[in-house]
């Protein structure tokens, strides 16, 4: 720590404030490491066993940072191999492990703090550090957000190693250095308030999730299944009215290119379609001259976007009104609705697993992922649709739900912002660490 400089957090809760600054220590010396296993998953099973695991990939990818094991699922170690598990490297509450392997620099070093094992026996399995403490210098739950704070995750970064795959073994992890407060009811202060930030965000998340999965099972009953000439679900006033009838893609979709003529000084907005029916996004602002791609379209408002190059990744999509005037390169098929038919119904009747195969039908191509979009060939099948008002009322039905899925991911993404922006605060900044 620079000389005169006391180690404290911008925002500290006014019964510490007096104090004093943080101490700064070695994790070497305020935790020791124990021994972890390389058992991969065919060694591990969901079904039973005597002990538990924590494999790497699940700490990337599922637990919480406060690892509760009556709330995950963790598999058993199969019994063949539970010999390779010594009793001397069981885990502990209070625990943390972390996972020493990842391709993704944010990622590397990520950890969990074991703050409830229930009893049961847990050991730390592949690429991963399983940490203790040599004392009883950190209050339980007060490392798990210790390891996530800016300044210990800068340091990890700087200790990992590796191209391809980033690495960091226990040897470097004992150089971090670890800003603690002085007393752990701070410690407990601090974790208890970003503990409930993380219920709140945690609740967010599951309601996100549910209406992702009301909108999925909801989208499963508006159209036929295959086989059917009918959806399950129908709204009331057209039960009894005219069924859905077969028509071919091009007596609801025309081809409508737009050509623009490109001028060196001009500067253009490009659109691009994300994967997966992710919405077609703006890309960026170039000059003219800087466009390696010469052949652009114009794009409007609800123009509907294959590309040509990315259809085993159904990337298609409707443009937001937003994104009208920009362009987009001849890779794509720039297509608008027909007389009879709402392009916002066929923007999610596109989302069919049977419409995401017949990208692949209509596609050219030795390699799958450099298959080439034929729209003549896609224009010439056949799917079931409704009549113009059923395909508005499953639009509007739809799109209201869409609605609401984008205000609660809005609010999920606030909730992460503002304990981000807290966990800056809250925890010293790396320009005190000098």
């Amino acid at each position: 720590m620079s000389e005169g400089k006391a180690l404290v957090p911008k925002l500290r809760f006014p019964e510490f404030r007096e104090e004093g600054g943080w101490a700064s220590e070695p994790m070497g010396e305020v935790y020791s490491f124990k021994g972890n296993n390389s058992l991969s998953r065919d060694k591990l099973n969901y079904v039973a066993g005597s002990v538990k695991n924590i494999h790497y990939g699940d700490i990337h990818t599922k637990f919480s940072t406060h690892f509760d094991i009556t709330k995950e699922l963790v598999p058993f170690v199969n019994e063949s191999e539970k010999s390779v598990v010594r009793d001397v490297n069981l885990c502990a509450e209070g625990d943390m492990i972390f996972a020493d392997a990842s391709e993704d620099m944010a990622d590397i070093g990520k950890s969990i703090e074991l703050v409830n094992l229930n009893g049961e026996r847990i050991a730390s399995g592949l690429h991963t550090i399983l940490a203790r403490q040599t004392g009883d210098r950190i209050a339980l739950g007060f490392g798990g957000h210790l390891f996530k704070s800016g300044w210990i995750c800068t340091q990890i970064q700087k200790e990992a190693q590796g191209a391809k795959v980033l690495g960091i073994s226990a040897s470097r992890m004992r150089n971090l250095r670890l800003p603690l407060p002085l007393t752990k009811p701070e410690q407990q202060k601090i974790a208890d308030c970003l503990s409930s930030l993380d219920e709140l965000i945690a609740a967010q998340a599951r309601k996100v999730d549910a209406l992702k999965t009301h909108k999925k099972g909801l989208m499963q009953k508006l159209f036929p299944r295959e086989g059917e000439t009918l959806p399950r679900l129908r709204f009331p006033e057209f039960q009894k009215g005219v069924g859905w009838k077969m028509k071919k893609i091009n007596k609801m979709l025309v081809d409508t290119p737009r050509p623009v003529d490109m001028n060196d000084e001009t500067q253009y907005s490009l659109v691009t379609v994300k994967r997966r029916y992710g919405g077609v996004v703006s890309r960026e602002v170039l000059n003219g001259r800087n466009i390696k791609v010469k052949s652009q379209f114009l794009v409007e408002a609800d123009d509907f976007l294959i590309s040509k190059r990315q259809v085993v990744h159904n990337a298609c999509g409707l443009v937001p009104v937003n994104l009208k005037g920009c362009i987009v390169s001849n890779e794509y098929s720039v297509l608008t609705a027909r007389e009879g038919c709402d392009v916002r119904f066929f923007n999610y009747f596109a989302q069919q697993p049977s419409v995401s195969e017949s990208f692949l039908q209509a596609s050219v191509g030795i390699v799958i992922e450099k298959m080439l979009f034929k729209l003549d060939s896609w224009f010439k099948r056949e799917f079931l649709f409704p009549i113009h008002e059923e395909q508005q009322r499953i639009a509007d039905c739809l799109l209201n739900l869409d609605t609401l899925i984008t205000v609660a991911t809005q609010e999920l993404e606030a909730l992460r912002a503002h304990k981000k922006g807290l966990m800056q605060q809250l925890f010293p900044s790396a320009e005190l660490s000098a």
